[in-house]
């Protein structure tokens, strides 16, 4: 996965995400809108097939994009431990 940086603003960051799929995406997502003084965190692919994902981070106050950016990846670092551990302990 490639990140390749569109805007970078004190309060908005768009950026691609070169290899990343809507799975990936939409776990990302919800773990930015759950940042506090995230006001926006979208993505979109514009086309379904050849399309590459561009997030799009707006914050407010003195949450940078970068700083929630860090901490929802944090989170889905986070999710994907706990679902490893629950699919292992569920295939024993």
């Amino acid at each position: 996965m490639e990140i390749k940086i569109l805007e970078n603003e004190k309060n908005k960051l768009v950026f691609q995400l070169i290899g990343a799929d809507h799975t990936f995406c939409n776990a990302l997502k919800k773990e930015l809108v759950n940042v506090k003084g995230v006001t926006i965190a979208t993505y979109a692919v514009e086309h379904p097939q050849i399309g590459i994902p561009k997030i799009l981070i707006e914050t407010e106050g003195a949450t940078s994009p970068k700083k929630a950016l860090e901490t929802a990846i944090t989170g889905v670092k986070k999710s994907n431990k706990e679902f490893l551990a629950a699919f292992e302990k569920a295939v024993k």
